[in-house]
């Protein structure tokens, strides 16, 4: 009786989660479960400080544009494809070397680059706030959620391609926003993919700035 009880309660659980997929298409869920796993590849190499977070990083976010655009989810759609752009910049600044050593390390913002920062946010805003004003998507309380986390990824990726510590102070945050705001928009899988998102970055922050400390001593 017990165990028929517990069954039961997980199938509810499932059924609360997943149900909202039964309207999917087995190709669309499939899409969005691969992108999935190269995301959380991605971040995983991030956290390793490893240059392949980069083309795994490229895969997921193309996906994921597609994917976003057909849930007008439009503030995360752009900073899926501000991703992709970032990636290759990253992956071009992670690479440099002279004389066959990298030269750009992990690092700590500089005092200069706190104005770029607070400019960066304050733009993204801004751009996300027109965008949203001209395809009229004002119609829901995730739309100004959706607009808050966009300023806030827009500048973890700059600080990551610029492979700054505190960009992951930025993912920590934006995660933790995304993890209701996917949920509520019927894309669970993605919602786990940000609750998995927070540990590593969480993880990610204590492993850089772990390096960082090193290299400096």
């Amino acid at each position: 009786m017990l165990c028929m009880s517990k069954s039961l309660i997980m199938s509810e659980i499932i059924d609360f989660l997943f149900s909202q997929y039964s309207s999917y298409s087995d190709s669309f869920i499939f899409l969005e479960l691969f992108a999935v796993i190269m995301n959380i590849i991605s971040v995983i190499y991030a956290k390793q400080n490893n240059i392949l977070v980069y083309p795994t990083g490229l895969i997921g976010t193309g996906i994921f544009v597609y994917i976003l655009f057909n849930f007008s989810l439009l503030g995360d759609m752009i900073i899926n494809g501000y991703f992709f752009i970032m990636s290759i910049y990253g992956w071009y600044y992670w690479s440099r070397k002279k004389d066959e050593v990298v030269i750009n390390n992990i690092s700590k913002l500089y005092k200069k680059e706190h104005l770029q920062l607070i400019l960066l946010a304050l733009g993204s805003l801004i751009f996300i706030y027109i965008i949203y004003d001209q395809f009229d998507k004002w119609n829901s309380w995730t739309a100004y959620v959706d607009t808050l986390t966009t300023a806030i990824f827009f500048v973890a990726m700059w600080l990551m391609a610029k492979r700054k510590v505190e960009s992951w102070i930025f993912w920590i945050i934006g995660d933790i926003i995304t993890v209701p705001l996917y949920f509520y928009k019927g894309l669970t899988i993605s919602s786990i993919q940000y609750l998995i998102f927070t540990v590593l970055a969480i993880l990610g922050y204590l492993s850089w700035k772990k390096t960082l400390f090193k290299n400096s001593h």
